[in-house]
């Protein structure tokens, strides 16, 4: 379990640094994790909440060294307000994910982002920053989020995975945005990598990332034929089978169990294996 205190700097490695935001929740764990990448000058990825305490510590462990950019892997509002806090005491540009726009016409979910982030760079794929000492490089994981980045520094051989890999649970993937496809997809990505821990969001490092990503995938596997096999014995709403399948889960997580059931059912929908008609799924004919 994470015992950090919030507010304080955690040398974590000989080039990161990890401070801890007071926003914990059922959503987010013991909080935020905000991190400090560098030595002489710095990268701040996910700072976070716009909490003035959690802004003051991030400044504190900044300790006047030049800041080369701020980093955000997506704009959930518990990783990226707290940039432009950051920005106006330390003139650091704003670089990273794309702002996330919705013109869905149906049911919202973008209630939790952060409407003003606003980039100075946006980061695609393969791109990167530099400082003295360290390079991060953007990984484009969409999935739980569609903009969201993870990043790369390869002089740690370390990956900063923000939502899309925690180190306590598995992550929600809220449709509309929140696409299962694309979530499997990105955990094949990095799979396919050579990372040897990870930092995350919310949670413990993963020092075994490719054991624990193969875990993952399995685990949402399970969670498909599962919603196939109640399918079959005539459970077809979401909200049954999420009574079915999360046992015992704490009430206040049921709403994200039905978003990541419903991201399922969008998936196999897409594949042709389902279809809905008035809120009830059935197997496809």
């Amino acid at each position: 379990m994470n015992e950090a205190a919030t507010g304080v700097a955690m040398a974590v490695d000989p080039l990161v640094t990890r401070i801890l935001a007071p926003n914990s929740s059922p959503y987010t764990h013991t909080g935020t994790q905000s991190y400090l990448v560098g030595t002489t000058d710095l990268a701040v990825i996910d700072p976070g909440p716009d909490d003035p305490a959690h802004v003051q510590a991030l400044l504190d462990a900044i300790a006047g060294r030049p800041v080369v950019a701020i980093l955000c892997t997506h704009t959930h509002r518990d990783h990226s307000p707290a940039a432009a806090s950051l920005k106006t005491a330390t003139g650091a540009p704003v670089i990273g994910c794309a702002p996330l726009t919705m013109d869905d016409a149906g049911p919202r979910a973008d209630a939790a982002f952060d409407t003003a982030y606003a980039p100075e760079r946006i980061l695609r794929d393969g791109e990167s920053v530099t400082g003295t000492g360290w390079t991060l490089e953007a990984i484009a994981t969409p999935g739980h989020t569609s903009n969201h980045l993870a990043f790369a520094l390869p002089e740690a051989q370390a990956l900063f995975s923000g939502d899309h890999v925690m180190g306590w649970s598995t992550t929600v993937v809220a449709p509309p945005d929140g696409d299962m496809g694309a979530y499997m997809a990105s955990l094949e990505k990095l799979m396919a990598r050579n990372d040897r821990i990870y930092f995350p969001g919310h949670g413990d490092a993963v020092e075994n990332p490719q054991r624990f990503v193969r875990g993952l995938l399995g685990h949402r596997k399970q969670r498909e034929g599962q919603i196939l096999r109640l399918l079959r014995q005539d459970v077809h709403r979401v909200d049954a089978m999420v009574a079915r399948m999360y046992v015992g889960l704490d009430p206040r997580l049921t709403g994200a169990a039905a978003r990541s059931v419903l991201a399922h059912l969008l998936d196999l929908q897409s594949r042709g294996s389902v279809e809905e008609e008035a809120g009830q799924w059935k197997i496809a004919a």
